[in-house]
């Protein structure tokens, strides 16, 4: 077996191992030593990146911003913005036909612009808004199908800290990422809200609407969130304006989260305690995901995998789009079986390689974010899609009573319009990059 052969076998023994439950890290730690081992004989190299490849990775300085976005996140939730953002969104949409469902995705929508993460704003959205859903009588397919759709905009709305990664691994922008996910971000919530809007006319009795609120209070109720809009204009407009690194914006975010939950009384010495061990143990997990990812991509790189395979493509002379799109569908696929940030450590070192030199008629760098910002989009569609979507769990485990193939169910029409996404970011990348531009990217 050739070196090349090799390397293409440890992807499905990797596969296999993961739908075996095996933690994923450990996974690629074992099939990256093995394949090492058996490309060169010895255990020598192995060894020794475990004391290099460690500390050259974790010394990196962009690497500080992950627990401090996890940690603005935490901070966050305890604050009590969730619920300030759900009743400000109802005030606004509550009274329309699945208003209070349109509500749900908007008040994640605006708490993922403070927290980076899915996982956190599908759990933290999903104890404020499933007991007003039940309430309205909302069929638990549509409740618990919109909470896990509308926590997948933690990721996409920046700041996120799948972007980061995706930066650190692509050497892009982080700046110029975050900016670039606006716009995609603005979009997965609008097409929410029309699936939300389209599942109400084809069953218009399903829910009942609240009552509509004045807009002396609606102006009221807007004014309670401005910690959300001060702590992402304070970190994006702070990044972007060149006012503080991505490192340091995310300490000033993470500083003003924590005074905010502090001075709304919810912050005591043992929330956070709870907070900052929650923190290490967030961090602890993608750190140790992204030191096996290493380990599998030196192996990797050693077979002359990625190498081989951007040559091969080359020689093809197969069509730029058609390549992109074979990428977009592994990535879905990847999606049905694969947590997102594994997804992403574990594909970009490989398949950023050989898209980034065709030719899409853009530069370099307005590719690598054009192509980011899709990663992201599709990774995002992985969180809702079966048999491993996470946030469908993480939701369906709140709504007890459920069965999970109801959350499927619902889920559905949110994938739907993601796919849709997709196909017109894809076909018109200046939609993202527009706001880049504008801005003088």
């Amino acid at each position: 077996m050739t070196n090349f052969d090799l390397a293409l076998w440890s992807f499905p023994v990797l596969l296999v191992l993961i739908f075996l439950r095996a933690p994923i890290g450990l996974a690629m730690i074992g099939v990256g030593v093995a394949g090492t081992y058996m490309v060169i004989g010895s255990t020598a190299m192995t060894l020794n990146q475990l004391k290099t490849l460690t500390y050259g990775t974790f010394s990196n300085y962009s690497f500080s911003i992950i627990p401090l976005f996890l940690l603005m996140g935490q901070f966050a939730t305890l604050s009590g913005m969730s619920a300030s953002l759900f009743k400000t969104a109802e005030s606004f949409l509550g009274h329309r036909k699945g208003g209070v469902a349109m509500s749900a995705v908007g008040a994640c929508a605006g708490f993922g612009a403070i927290c980076g993460s899915s996982l956190a704003t599908a759990a933290t959205m999903g104890q404020v808004a499933l007991p007003e859903l039940r309430r309205f009588g909302y069929p638990d397919s549509l409740s618990t199908g919109a909470l896990a759709a509308g926590g997948t905009l933690g990721i996409l709305i920046p700041p996120s800290v799948i972007l980061v990664i995706y930066a650190i691994l692509a050497e892009q922008n982080i700046a110029k990422l975050f900016v670039a996910a606006l716009i995609p971000g603005i979009f997965a919530a609008l097409g929410y809200i029309l699936a939300i809007s389209i599942w109400m006319r084809v069953w218009p009795n399903a829910a009942a609407v609240s009552p509509r609120v004045a807009w002396p209070d609606r102006l009221k109720m807007l004014g309670t969130v401005w910690p959300v809009v001060a702590i992402f204009a304070g970190v994006v407009g702070g990044i972007y304006g060149g006012i503080f690194t991505p490192t340091e914006a995310a300490a000033v975010g993470a500083a003003g989260t924590g005074l905010i939950a502090w001075s709304s009384g919810q912050m005591s010495w043992g929330r956070l305690q709870e907070a900052i061990l929650s923190t290490a143990s967030s961090t602890a997990m993608i750190f140790f995901i992204i030191l096996a990812a290493g380990i599998y991509n030196n192996f990797l790189s050693l077979t002359q995998l990625p190498q081989s395979t951007a040559a091969w493509v080359g020689e093809q002379g197969f069509s730029p789009w058609l390549v992109l799109t074979l990428v977009l569908l592994m990535y879905l696929l990847f999606g049905c079986i694969m947590d997102s940030l594994s997804m992403v450590l574990l594909t970009v070192p490989i398949v950023f390689p050989i898209v980034s030199v065709l030719d899409f008629g853009m530069s370099y760098n307005d590719f690598g974010l054009w192509f980011g910002i899709l990663v992201l989009i599709v990774v995002e569609v992985g969180l809702i899609t079966p048999p491993v979507g996470l946030n469908l769990f993480i939701i369906n485990n709140m709504a007890k009573t459920t069965p999970i193939s109801e959350t499927y169910r619902g889920a559905l029409p949110f994938v739907v319009t993601d796919l849709i996404r997709v196909v017109f970011l894809t076909c018109f990348p200046s939609i993202t990059l527009w706001l880049v531009w504008v801005m003088g990217g």
